[in-house]
């Protein structure tokens, strides 16, 4: 998994940040959840692509089921008590929540110090977590390089990558590692005991006991390198994973802003030096400095152990005790982590430009400000549920003086609060801006901070706001235990109780209470910002020339680095980039790494009752009656029968309208106010999905929906109707907001999500769906949104979104679910009735068929009679989009068969077998790209190759092709590579899913609970021939292909590059422009 951010939480952490934004500002409710305590996912540096959710069966171990050790039961976690030892680590508290339904258990190793929380709570996600306080003194990204290291080979496992390989070794729901500011994390959650057991003992040797072969660290950290290994007289270049990455990660121009921002911001701390690594600076570290940060950081007595679930405790106290209990107690190294006040200053730096938008408005600038020490618990929360009224949604001050202004596209990317530093600060700011603006814009932010001073927010803002976080909580996740282990660790890591942030219900008591008496915000203002003592004016304007400067630097670096070297060490640098090389083509002996097994596999799928009914006489309605912890899921698909093409790219940006330009009566911050208050949000977006027998039948329309406590059900209707209704597309000035807003952040999102983007483009030749994808929410969409932003007279696009509002909403062609508690059923019927009884109708638009009344499930793959076949031609091209990146990206698709198609089955486990068998070695160890693979989308039919953040992307796409004469021509596969390619896909098949989630994949794609328990039993008999000759059939040059939609087609594949403008692109490719 690959953040936008820069190093550790260093831009806008989740919470206020990404609330800010004006896309869709009311879609979800997460801004104000993560207020409680920010989570941190999005601003991390994770070491891998995160594997995909998933689960099995649990099935306990021996050791979990045995019997009482040390004193307590291994099933006894919940009776334990403060002063109990238990296998060497002392209780030291025991709290329950019971808003959160859980206990906690704080625990603390008697030898070492080491600290340990556990949360027992029923939940079969399992997750674990070991981590160190890893704060730095130099941007050479030794943290970050070291996570990657110490994940190559331990002493109990010494293979190349053991991280990966368990990969396909596990039905892991999550694995990954990630480097914040001033700590490193491993978390893993499972669903499987023995899995548990397996992960922990990996993970506990990798981090205490890592080879930290120097091998591994020019592999993973940085190298000099020749660009042709077989020529000695070729140019030099420098390479490394973490290096590649970092190299994309400062291409983003809103993740370097907000970096750099805050390295002025903290001077003469840890903070001012980027802790995932500078690209300028990476090269200066030395193996000698990595294998010395390991020896003093990696200590238990610097380690954070978490544990949650429904595991013991006892069994996971032992493991660790034994790995940790030779180890004496040691005083880790302190770096200042404080900053002196410096009044006030503006710093003005140059970045790359900002997106295709106007030349004259790529400016960005935000004010700083320091607030509180991040911890004392209760002013933290104060101050994120201050950041959200201040700046979240369009009721908000700042938004209203600084986007409703249309002097700037959107927030700066380091606006909102940041809790991740010792001492927090706030930030506001503006990107896409002209340069002459910046007294304007200083001036509006005074002004707003002096009028919030004077006036506070609106009661009715403030309970909306306090009422999403406490109905965020009642909200069940499949990733509870992994998102609640977020929220807590910067501050458990900075010395804080981490129980402390568990109280939640607490925390909004006593702020209401505060609230009540008077003035709590205004005098939060007063204190931070009337008279701050350390304020940063910080401006970052555009050179289009910032890549190609980059460039030159790097050149030069590495010339320097070559005049300081000698002919002997040259040669001595060729041997071991040869043994690097030598390394990374060896076959190693992986029968050292624990495993599951097929028997370790559930027969059966989960499955979920339904009950299918009818709602204002003609509208299906799928029932989902379960446990929802008191809270009503509403969602709805409209079906727009690709009736109007030409409207197709208009949806997104009508889908984010309806949330963002109010209605006939109402403006947005008004209508805002409401949903906070009664629901957990409204996202409509757009639909397609593929006929799971026929590639060429999809369906496309809009799917909308919206959760609430049950006594706010009404509420709810009420609300979502009057945006499906009434939104006023006439209001211009805020559209022309949104639309400066969507251009910026879609440009810079191609950045960061390169890859996604890539094979959205390379396959939109192939199938009627990616197509409507790629004009959806690709390259295509980024394009379109930005020649949109540039019109004078946007009253031809306000045209088009009332068209499609005439289109989309349709009583005649609607299907909706709902998943709620038993006891809510009537209440939803009784408010879906009235919903529907109010909703548009358009009789002409429903002649391709209209909804059933029998109650049966009218989904897209059910029955041809809710699809078109569409006139779509399958063409193969190669597309190049250059961009002013420092990176780049490639993909390659292959159109393949449909969902129920027998070979199927077999394509999905060639990726799953291809990935950690051949591309992977390929791709990032010996390419130095951060990520590369294969993937195969059963229901859309494609099987498509991937890299991310890749300095060769035309070799690589040499390498997919290279990948497919390996498995045909060259390679025999083993049955344990067989194995491990089916745990990886069971392991996906079994993803845990929020309660929302159940049922809904009948809903939106039609395929029963019977066809995927199908599905999974052909899983089990593939062989070793099948994927070779899938491979054959699909992926070779001459591949024959197979009958299907009605007809035999032989496969086609596109391929797409994103990246650097100055790549060597030659020959008959399309070339992209998005300007």
């Amino acid at each position: 998994m690959q953040s936008r951010a820069i190093s550790g939480a260093r831009i806008l952490q989740a919470a206020s940040r990404a609330a800010a934004r004006p896309r869709t500002p009311l879609a979800n409710g997460r801004a104000l959840w993560t207020a409680n305590r920010h989570l941190a996912n999005s601003s991390l540096l994770c070491r891998r692509f995160t594997t995909s959710p998933r689960s099995s069966e649990a099935k306990a171990t021996a050791s979990e089921a045995a019997a009482t050790k040390g004193g307590v039961s291994a099933s006894a976690s919940s009776g334990l008590a403060p002063g109990e030892e238990v296998h060497g680590f002392v209780v030291e508290d025991v709290q329950t929540v019971s808003e959160l339904k859980l206990k906690a258990i704080r625990l603390r190793h008697a030898t070492t110090g080491a600290e340990w929380l556990h949360i027992d709570r029923d939940d079969r996600n399992n997750v674990f977590s070991v981590g160190f306080s890893t704060s730095v003194s130099d941007s050479t990204g030794v943290p970050h390089i070291l996570e990657h290291t110490t994940l190559c080979g331990s002493e109990k496992y010494p293979v190349r990558d053991p991280f990966f390989k368990m990969l396909n070794r596990s039905m892991s729901t999550f694995m990954n590692a990630w480097t914040a500011h001033d700590y490193t994390q491993y978390p893993f959650s499972t669903m499987n005991a023995k899995d548990y057991e397996n992960l922990q003992t990996v993970y506990l040797d990798a981090v205490f006991k890592p080879s930290l072969r120097e091998v591994d660290f020019r592999q993973e950290g940085w190298r000099l390198e020749r660009s042709d290994p077989t020529d000695s007289t070729s140019s030099w270049q420098l390479k490394g994973v973490v290096y590649n990455e970092m190299k994309g990660a400062f291409s983003d121009a809103g993740s370097l802003f907000a970096t750099r921002a805050e390295q002025q911001m903290f001077p003469g701390s840890t903070y001012q030096y980027v802790s995932g690594g500078d690209p300028a600076f990476i090269p200066d570290l030395t193996h000698e400095q990595l294998v010395e940060f390991h020896r003093t950081r990696y200590h238990p007595s610097n380690a954070r152990f978490y544990s949650y679930g429904n595991f013991p405790l006892a069994p996971q106290l032992e493991r660790v005790g034994r790995t940790i209990g030779a180890y004496s107690r040691l005083a880790p190294p302190t770096v200042p982590m404080d900053v002196l006040p410096f009044g006030e200053k503006q710093v003005t730096e140059f970045g790359p430009v900002e997106s295709v938008g106007s030349a004259d408005k790529q400016t960005k600038f935000s004010v700083s400000y320091l607030t509180n020490d991040m911890r004392n618990v209760y002013e933290t929360f104060s101050m994120s549920m201050f950041s959200s009224l201040l700046l979240s949604g369009t009721s908000a001050p700042m938004h209203k003086a600084l986007i409703d202004s249309h002097i700037g596209a959107d927030y700066s990317s380091n606006t909102g609060y940041s809790p991740f530093t010792r001492q927090s600060s706030l930030s506001v700011g503006l990107q896409g801006m002209a340069d002459k603006d910046i007294p304007r814009v200083e001036a509006l932010i005074g002004e707003t901070f002096a009028k919030v001073g004077e006036q506070g927010f609106e009661r009715r803002r403030i309970d909306a706001a306090l009422a999403s976080v406490e109905l965020a909580y009642k909200h069940k996740t499949a990733d509870f235990g992994l998102q609640l282990m977020k929220s807590i660790s910067t501050g458990w890591f900075h010395g804080v109780d981490p129980v402390e942030y568990l109280k939640v219900s607490d925390n909004v008591a006593r702020l209401r209470a505060d609230v009540d008496r008077g003035k709590h915000f205004e005098a939060l203002a007063d204190r931070y910002f009337a008279n701050s003592k350390h304020k940063l004016k910080y401006v970052m304007l555009a050179d289009p020339k910032h890549s190609q400067q980059l460039d030159q630097r790097e050149q030069e670096m590495i010339q320097n680095k070559l005049a300081s070297l000698s002919s002997v060490e040259l040669a001595q640098i060729d041997e071991k980039n040869r043994l690097l090389a030598d390394e990374q083509m060896k076959k190693e002996d992986l029968s050292v790494l624990p495993t599951l097994a097929i028997d370790d596999v559930a027969e059966r799928a989960a499955r979920y009752a339904l009950d299918m009914g009818v709602a204002g006489d003609c509208v299906p309605v799928q029932w989902r009656s379960t446990a929802t912890n008191g809270i009503s899921y509403f969602r709805a698909i409209n079906d727009v029968r690709e009736k109007h093409p030409d409207l197709l790219p208009y949806t997104p940006l009508f889908c984010d309208a309806l949330t963002y330009l109010g209605t006939q009566t109402r403006d947005m911050p008004e209508i805002e106010t409401d949903i906070r208050l009664h629901t957990g949000g409204i996202s409509f977006s757009p639909f397609v999905t593929t006929d799971v027998s026929n590639l060429g039948h999809i369906e496309a329309g809009v799917s909308f929906g919206s959760h609430c406590l049950d006594h706010h059900i009404p509420s709810m209707y009420d609300l979502v109707l009057e945006l499906v209704r009434e939104t006023n597309f006439d209001n211009t000035r805020r559209l022309r907001a949104l639309l400066n807003s969507l251009s910026t952040n879609m440009f810079n999102d191609v950045a960061d999500s390169g890859h996604m983007y890539a094979r959205r483009l390379s396959a939109s030749t192939l199938t009627p769906e990616m197509h409507a994808q790629e004009t959806l929410n690709g390259i295509a969409q980024v394009k379109f949104i930005s020649d949109l932003a540039r019109l004078k007279d946007l009253t031809p696009v306000v045209e088009k979104l009332k068209q499609v509002q005439d289109v989309v909403f349709n009583r005649m062609t609607v299907r909706t679910a709902v998943t709620t508690n038993t006891g809510s059923v009537d209440d939803n019927q009784a408010a879906l009735d009235k919903f529907l009884a109010s909703y548009p109708q358009n009789d002409a638009s429903s002649d391709n068929g209209s909804a059933k009344s029998n109650g049966k499930q009218q989904g897209a793959a059910a029955t041809t009679d809710g699809t078109l076949e569409s006139k779509f031609a399958t063409t193969s091209e190669r597309f190049f989009c250059p961009l002013p990146f420092a990176t780049n990206y490639a993909a390659k698709s292959t159109r393949t068969v449909p969902y129920m198609h027998a070979d199927s089955v077999k394509l999905q486990l060639l990726a799953k077998f291809l990935t950690p068998n051949y591309l992977h070695r390929e791709i990032r160890e010996r390419n130095g790209a951060y990520g590369g693979g294969a993937s195969f989308s059963a229901l859309q039919g494609v099987f498509s190759f991937f890299s991310y953040r890749d300095p060769s992307p035309l070799e690589t796409v040499n390498t997919f092709a290279r990948s497919i004469d390996w498995i045909t021509k060259e390679h025999s596969i083993s049955d344990r590579e067989m194995t491990e390619a089916k745990l990886s896909v069971f392991g996906d098949l079994d993803t845990p899913l929020s309660v929302s989630e159940e049922g809904m994949s009948y809903f939106t794609t039609g395929i029963t609970d019977d066809m995927r328990q199908e599905r999974r039993e052909l899983f089990f008999d593939v062989s070793a021939n099948d994927l070779k000759d899938v491979a054959v059939k699909y992926l070779t040059p001459n591949a024959a292909g197979s009958s299907y939609d009605d007809h035999t087609q032989k496969p086609s594949s596109s391929i797409a590059v994103i990246g650097e403008e100055g790549l060597a692109i030659s020959g008959e490719w399309k070339r992209v422009h998005l300007q």
